[in-house]
């Protein structure tokens, strides 16, 4: 059928169809993508819940993206030889923050690059409710410039400004990155939770001169240096209030380590455990304070979780340090070699303070329509959801067809790829891997335990993470619990869900695919 010039499948639940526009695919030499322009784009199927039956929205590598059904519990089935996921709902961990993307220069460049009714369609693919897009409700900012930006520059070059009486914004912010912003909060219909993070300060402030290579802030904790710095991140604050955008948080560095590395080709600067404690209890928590931004949620490292929990321990176990500090900050690059289990020991070790994944993307160039690097992605977040992470944060929203630009030719990949000569975007499996989490699991819903059993074969190749919601449906507040399960395996697996307030649920995962399950317990 077509509704409104769009072809459309219903998911029908009891009587209720759900609509939602498909996909428009196109395949690749590496898999295959969805193809948006400013008439057209597919949208995620939102979910209308009875009781009795659970919704399933489904992708895989041959089956497609968003694929929508239903399925009735029933009070018994056998499970033998099957994959059986148990959720107790009364066993609570971690309350989720969301998820989001960072607003580079590269990606207002590409997003830019399109026509305003493409640009909108992107953005929207983003930031509107399921329904719509995929519902994220966080953004990442740079302070000044990174690697993806055309060129270095920072917020005030003017040596020895140390009062900051010449700090302004640039163009990269003043029409790039802010009016997208403020579209993707329109589109969201409220604020996202949006983060600052500096890649380096201003080269004059720093032991090298430069914003690049191995350096640090000139002198130490407490001195003019330090002072000014933190009064930088004050600056950038009240700079972008005046457009009516507030942080929600900031992290201290990016990637502190790499200010350590000789040459280091793009951005950074690096800070020592102690040194970033310091920074924090002598200048920077207390200039926050001071100019009245003591609700800013700081956060600390915004690097490898291999430098957990040592880093952590360092920063928070200083009473006068951790009392300005929210939550660590981490990125994915090294987690293939460092155990997730590090995760789990900071958070109990400073169960107030919350981890956030910051950045993540695949390196070096882009594999358009990548499966693998979808499944990536979710194997990551669920790994990281089942240990105590709040939230997930993807890097560049869009890159062009080379992963850029990047002045420092430090390509990567990305969910949405621009082609602007085209005045269309190609949605990756990336996208729709995260649309599998933030479409779904709405902020504040809370992680309960899920154990899966299955044999032994089976269970190396399933991944799952199940998360409770108050939710008003039919007029009533429910408990919904939505479950996400990773299937890396090349071959069908039949999973059993089973839930002692709601019953047995199976299902037929294809080869390579990922499931979202959702239903109301009552």
């Amino acid at each position: 059928m077509t509704i409104g010039g769009f072809l459309a499948y219903a998911l029908v639940i009891g009587t209720i169809p759900i609509l939602a526009v498909p996909c428009a695919h196109l395949d690749t030499a590496n898999g295959f993508v969805c193809v948006c322009n400013a008439t057209y784009c597919d949208t995620v199927p939102s979910v209308n819940l009875v009781p009795g039956s659970a919704a399933l929205v489904e992708s895989g590598e041959k089956l497609g993206v968003m694929q929508p059904s239903s399925i009735a519990f029933n009070h018994s089935i056998s499970t033998d030889g099957k994959a059986v996921i148990t959720i107790n709902a009364s066993t609570h961990y971690q309350t989720l923050l969301g998820f989001g993307g960072a607003f580079t220069d590269a990606a207002a460049l590409n997003i830019q690059a399109l026509s305003p009714a493409t640009q909108e369609k992107l953005l929207s693919s983003y930031y509107s409710p399921s329904g719509s897009g995929i519902g994220y409700t966080i953004g990442r900012v740079p302070m000044a410039s990174c690697d993806f930006s055309t060129h270095e520059y920072s917020y005030d070059d003017y040596v020895g400004d140390f009062a900051l009486t010449n700090f302004s914004l640039t163009t990269e912010d003043i029409h790039m990155k802010i009016p997208l912003i403020q579209l993707a909060n329109k589109l969201a219909g409220h604020p996202m939770n949006l983060f600052g993070s500096p890649w380096s300060a201003p080269g004059w402030l720093k032991t090298n001169g430069k914003m690049i290579g191995k350096a640090s802030l000139k002198g130490s904790a407490g001195d003019k240096y330090h002072k000014t710095w933190a009064l930088y991140f004050v600056k950038f604050l009240e700079e972008y209030a005046k457009h009516n955008l507030t942080f929600w948080g900031l992290t201290v560095q990016n990637e502190p380590s790499d200010g350590n590395i000789p040459f280091f080709f793009f951005q950074c600067m690096y800070f020592s455990a102690a040194m970033e404690r310091d920074f924090i209890k002598m200048d920077l928590g207390p200039a926050l304070e001071s100019h009245g931004f003591q609700d800013v949620k700081l956060m600390i490292l915004d690097d490898q979780r291999t430098h957990l929990p040592s880093f952590a321990q360092t920063v928070l176990s200083d009473p006068e340090a951790a009392k300005y500090v929210s939550g660590v900050a981490v990125h994915w690059y090294l987690d293939a070699v460092a155990s997730p289990n590090d995760l789990t020991e900071t958070h109990n070790s400073f169960p107030e303070h919350f981890i956030l994944s910051t950045e993540a993307c695949e390196e070096l160039v882009v594999i358009l329509g990548s499966w693998k690097r979808g499944q990536n992605y979710a194997h990551d977040i669920i790994e990281d959801l089942n240990h105590w992470v709040v939230g997930w944060t993807d890097w560049n929203l869009a890159l062009n067809t080379t992963g850029g630009p990047n002045w420092a030719d430090n390509l990567v990949d990305s969910p949405i790829i621009v082609e602007a000569s085209k005045d269309e975007f190609y949605k990756q499996p990336m996208y729709y891997a995260l649309g599998h989490f933030s479409a779904f699991i709405k902020p504040g819903s809370v992680r309960v335990q899920s154990t899966l059993s299955s044999p032994p074969l089976t269970i190396l190749h399933l991944e799952t993470v199940s998360f409770l919601t108050s939710m008003e449906v039919s007029g009533a507040v429910v408990d919904v619990i939505t479950t996400v399960i990773l299937n890396k395996h090349n071959v069908a697996q039949t999973v059993v869900l089973h839930d002692p307030a709601a019953g047995y649920i199976e299902h037929e995962m294809q080869a390579n695919s990922i499931v979202t399950v959702q239903y109301s317990r009552s």
